[in-house]
């Protein structure tokens, strides 16, 4: 409908009825006919009425009055459009396509028509939960990109249309991938409206999905110095990039432009965490603990800041702090997944596996009668099965891992525990047939392949075993681990001049790689050339003063044969220090202790090693060792006992027993 129209024909009326007093005020003149009413004028009216009823919230009202109108002037596209544009209003989707197509009949360039029809289809093609299928949303969502197309015009006028509609139009071309695109028509709106946040980070999004990461980047290091509100995207982009120090600066610039910024704390502190940087570390803990004073915006945020907390205190090595900000978060939120794998993890970190699965047990359960319990399940359930799995109780644990397989659809990392387990419980087909299930999906895994011909050779196949690791070394003859896997394989199957001559020639070929010397040093050792074995180990400390595991095995192999126990004692302590409850580092600590004499330190450590390693046999034979020796005899023959009935590597059976025996006749007789 031509506005230009009405007034033309308001004129006219003026026009007649002042001609019509004229004739009247004639003496002897005859009265005037009716002057006749234009239809246009009337639907004009009728047209602005439905205007004045839609401002008042008289829908229906509206409605009635823009029929009457194309009742009047049926060739009006525009009543038709606007129509179409108060169905799509009251959300009658379908009256409002039927109505806006009708339009289009009448008029195939009206650009209101094409905006309520490209904002109707946008609306179809990118409602998250519209039961129509993907098909129909992505062809209601291509419809909408059409008719917005055409309501916003050609590209070399666009910059004067409105501004909303191309926003609209850029939202669509994002989630249908026309990220090229999006590009030029967000640059334009941000120029236009730099407070405009979204589109920001919209074009940055299409930036990146597009490949186009650089330029996003450059863009923004333009765009803050006018809108320093962008700095957070920025330093975003940074760390996406690991520009970690440019990142820093970046999140630090816009901590200043919002100074009570809680989100912007958590994403900053998220980022140092990435960097693996102990400095980091530090300040993401220090950043987390003041997000966490302040007030959050909303509890999902203070969830987020809490579990992150936990995380960088745990990497601070603050384990009983990381402890209590996991329980924190999950007093706020009971039923967060999340929060329950963060405090596992801080059990994981401290060995307390019983803690672990008294903790997640009764969450699992929790979470079984949810809705949809797989997401909570696939994240608590590794935890659980492995903890089961380092309480010896093993088919709890091979049940657990195995459910926990069938939800996430066979991670490996589950398939690893899984197998683990199942060998632990000495069911060695079954850990074959596992690795061998999960090696299809994961050929070049070393871990599943080790796992394989473990299982293998404890099975009774040691060629089998040998030759699985083989074949990796051909596969892999670049990765160092692949030859020490494979030394490690001839050692137990009895081939140890093989073992020898394969790290000889790894240590050739990858000098300064200290796993494979530290390997040759534990080769040598199980062979009793304990001189050879000490050169290696010194030469892995001498390049890596923190190993810890060569720190540790020199300085037990130092206890074990008595010798340089003042030396042993130190060499094991520096190896604490690079993990202070690493059960095995501690059991050997005791065990020089116990050498030297020093029994009360020795039950000390061994039984925080006893503790934590419940079914390591060597573990608890030297706890029940000096238990005996301090006259505590029922306790000797309860940790000799459980050496018995644990793993059973490395011991003397038979001397455990007679060990027993001697306990027994130590007690008290009734």
């Amino acid at each position: 409908m031509k506005l230009i129209v009405p007034l033309v024909v308001t004129a006219a009326l003026l026009g007649g009825a002042v001609a019509a007093d004229a004739q009247q005020s004639r003496p002897g003149s005859k009265p005037a006919a009716p002057a006749k009413v234009d239809p246009v004028a009337q639907a004009y009216d009728q047209f602005l009425l439905a205007h004045r009823l839609k401002d008042e919230d008289d829908a229906d009202g509206a409605m009635a009055a823009y029929k009457r109108a194309m009742a009047l002037d049926p060739k009006s596209a525009t009543i038709v459009a606007e129509l179409a544009d108060l169905h799509m209003r009251q959300n009658r989707a379908a009256d409002a396509i039927t109505t806006a197509e009708q339009a289009l009949k009448i008029d195939p360039e009206s650009r209101d028509a094409h905006r309520v029809l490209g904002t109707v289809y946008g609306s179809l093609g990118t409602a998250e939960d519209s039961r129509a299928s993907r098909e129909a949303q992505r062809d209601s969502l291509r419809k909408g990109i059409d008719h917005l197309e055409r309501a916003v015009g050609p590209a070399s006028a666009r910059a004067t249309t409105d501004v909303n509609l191309r926003a609209m139009l850029a939202r669509l071309y994002v989630a249908n991938e026309q990220y090229n695109d999006a590009i030029p028509v967000l640059a334009e709106i941000v120029k236009q409206e730099p407070g405009w946040v979204d589109g920001a980070s919209l074009l940055v999004q299409a930036y990146v999905a597009a490949g186009r990461g650089e330029e996003a980047v450059r863009w923004l290091e333009d765009a803050v110095e006018i809108s320093p509100q962008l700095y957070p995207t920025l330093a975003d982009m940074y760390a996406r990039q690991r520009r970690y120090a440019e990142a820093s600066a970046a999140y630090e610039r816009a901590l200043k432009v919002s100074l009570r910024s809680v989100d912007l704390r958590v994403r900053f502190a998220g980022m140092l965490l990435g960097t693996g940087v102990e400095k980091d570390a530090v300040r993401a803990r220090d950043v987390l603990r003041e997000a966490v004073e302040m007030r959050a915006p909303d509890d999902r945020t203070l969830e987020r800041a809490l579990l992150l907390l936990a995380q960088a205190e745990r990497r601070t090595g603050e384990l009983d702090a990381s402890e209590r900000t996991a329980r924190l978060a999950i007093s706020q939120n009971r039923r967060s997944a999340r929060a329950y794998a963060t405090l596992a993890e801080t059990f994981e970190e401290r060995r307390k596996y019983q803690d672990v699965a008294d903790t997640i047990a009764p969450a699992v359960a929790l979470f079984r009668n949810d809705a949809d319990p797989e997401g909570p399940l696939s994240l608590l359930l590794p935890h659980l099965g492995f903890a089961y799995q380092q309480l010896g109780q093993y088919d709890k644990a091979i049940a657990t891992l195995q459910e926990a397989q069938k939800i996430t659809g066979g991670d490996p990392s589950i398939s690893f525990y899984l197998i683990q387990a199942q060998i632990s419980a000495k069911r060695y087909s079954d850990a074959v047939a596992s690795a061998r299930q999960a090696r299809v999906e994961q050929p070049d895994d070393l871990r599943l392949a080790r796992l394989e011909a473990e299982g293998l050779r404890l099975g009774g196949k040691g060629d089998e075993a040998v030759g699985v690791l083989e074949q990796v070394v051909k596969r892999q003859a670049a990765n160092p681990m692949a030859h020490v896997a494979l030394a490690q394989i001839y050692q137990d199957t009895n081939k140890g001049s093989q073992a020898v001559k394969v790290l000889q020639d790894a240590r050739t070929r990858f000098p300064q790689d200290t796993a494979i010397t530290f390997e040759l040093g534990s080769i040598y050792e199980k062979q009793k050339k304990f001189a050879d074995a000490e050169v290696a180990f010194r030469q892995v400390i001498a390049q890596e003063p923190d190993h810890g595991p060569a720190l540790n095995y020199l300085g037990y192999m130092l206890a074990e044969r008595g010798e340089r126990l003042s030396e042993s004692v130190d060499l094991i302590k520096r190896a604490l220090q690079t993990e202070p409850d690493n059960g095995s580092y501690l059991d050997s600590l005791g065990w020089a202790y116990f050498k030297d004499g020093k029994l009360d330190l020795a039950a000390e450590h061994l039984k925080r090693a006893a503790d934590q390693m419940t079914t390591n046999s060597v573990v608890q034979d030297h706890y029940g060792d000096v238990l005996f020796r301090l006259g505590r005899y029922n306790e000797a023959i309860a940790a000799w006992s459980k050496a018995l009935s644990g793993d059973r590597e490395d011991v003397d059976h038979g001397g455990i027993d007679r060990k027993i025996k001697s306990a027994k006749q130590k007690l008290p007789r009734r």
